[in-house]
């Protein structure tokens, strides 16, 4: 078997990704893919945004029928909903990639509004929709889920405030059974955030998502955003814009977000 056929393609590729690829290429494709680790890594990060998407999406299929739509054939409501879900996954699907890699700056949720004829999206809810994204994508990965871990916690530090323009924290969350995984960079709406990851011993995992693309809004207080599965509390807090998602109960995470937040508003020692 040739380890680098020339004749594997974009296609081929995409086909891998998404268990489409038939039978007798996958072994030339898997073959090309150990050659070529840095396209590995590319599929691997797809596959992650898919999962993601689906983790974020799937729900709508469940949804119950609205009442006020009960009189209408239940037929017809059903292939409308999984249009809608469909259309929804393949707008993030084809943003997503560019999005999560920083090619793409603005954000998916406000390209929608704004295609849906808002006059005004919320930026703070923008920040909430990322950073609930970003959890779903890289909490999932058992191997790599950061890029910095929490054995180089001060070097982690250091690199996230140099590289976002800010002097950032990574909240102490071990009293409340919540052990730093690490952390990683971003690309935001207008510039870098930072991603701070954390676990506890059953291995759920919560993100933190800090950004200072949200100077030019005022000081909020917690408001709550659900994606899917993931739950998130997000907050404004001077040049900091600030998003602590994971898939737990809202009341836990609610009482975690507020000990994030008493921390931060403390002055570093």
């Amino acid at each position: 078997m040739n380890p680098n056929p020339l004749a594997v393609t974009e296609a081929d590729l995409q086909g891998y990704v998404d268990g489409l690829l038939p039978q007798e290429r996958l072994a030339d494709v898997a073959a090309w893919l150990e050659h070529n680790p840095e396209e590995a890594e590319r599929l691997r990060t797809y596959r992650h945004q898919n999962q993601a998407l689906h983790l974020l999406f799937d729900p709508v299929l469940d949804e119950p029928l609205p009442a006020r739509l009960a009189a209408r054939p239940s037929s017809n409501w059903e292939v409308l909903r999984r249009y809608a879900a469909v259309f929804i996954v393949a707008i993030f699907a084809g943003a997503g990639g560019w999005y999560l890699h920083g090619a793409a700056q603005s954000s998916p949720v406000g390209w929608i509004a704004a295609a849906a004829g808002a006059t005004r999206v919320d930026a703070p809810l923008m920040m909430a929709h990322r950073a609930a994204v970003a959890h779903a994508v890289y909490t999932p990965d058992p191997r790599r889920p950061v890029e910095v871990g929490a054995e180089q916690e001060e070097a982690l530090v250091r690199w996230l405030s140099k590289r976002i323009g800010a002097d950032v924290r990574a909240p102490k969350l071990a009293p409340l059974g919540y052990e730093l995984i690490g952390g990683r960079l971003l690309p935001g709406q207008s510039a870098p955030v930072a991603q701070f990851m954390y676990h506890d011993g059953a291995g759920r995992r919560l993100t933190l998502y800090v950004s200072t693309d949200q100077v030019q809004n005022k000081d909020t207080g917690f408001r709550f955003a659900q994606e899917g599965t993931v739950n998130v509390f997000y907050w404004i807090d001077g040049k900091f814009g600030y998003a602590l998602s994971g898939s737990i109960d809202r009341t836990e995470l609610a009482r975690i977000a507020n000990n994030v937040y008493e921390q931060l508003d403390k002055p570093a020692r």
